[in-house]
């Protein structure tokens, strides 16, 4: 068994990745590291997540949120409980990946927790703007989709080996 490395820049812009991808969809970082690991990886959290029924579920989740997502029900991402959540979940994902990749978590964490708060203001703000500009903020949520997608598969990716 060896030492966890110190995270280098790349292991943290992949966390920065799965972390706004959190904070856009709180589900997204943790399916994608789920999609990109498989059971019998290094660390529990990825086997756990890359097994069958951390996949699935991780889907489900994924699938559930991105239709709730669109919801005049849906509070508000910046309430305490929800804000929390990204929070969490963009920390957790982070994890999950630096320790796949054989790296210290405790940075990534940090940083994925960081960039979940970001993309979460960022992405509030911007379905504001769409929602003034085209009278819904559903242009906005559809966008905001494809790129939380986007940045959980560079953030979860595997890198070259």
């Amino acid at each position: 068994r060896t030492a966890p490395v110190r995270a280098p820049l790349p292991v943290l812009l992949r966390a920065a990745a799965l972390g706004a991808a959190s904070g856009s969809r709180s589900s997204v970082g943790v399916t994608a590291v789920a999609l990109t690991s498989a059971r019998g990886d290094r660390g529990r959290l990825a086997s756990g997540l890359g097994s069958t029924a951390g996949t699935a579920a991780s889907g489900v989740f994924a699938l559930g949120e991105l239709v709730a997502d669109k919801l005049p029900t849906t509070p508000s991402r910046l309430a305490p409980p929800a804000l929390g959540g990204r929070v969490l979940l963009g920390g957790t994902a982070a994890v999950a990946e630096a320790r796949r990749d054989g790296h210290d978590p405790v940075l990534p964490a940090l940083v994925g927790a960081a960039a979940a708060i970001g993309a979460a203001l960022l992405g509030a703000r911007l379905r504001g703007v769409a929602s003034q500009r085209f009278g819904s903020d559903k242009p906005g949520a559809f966008l905001e989709d494809g790129v939380a997608a986007a940045l959980g598969w560079l953030g979860a990716r595997r890198p070259p080996v």
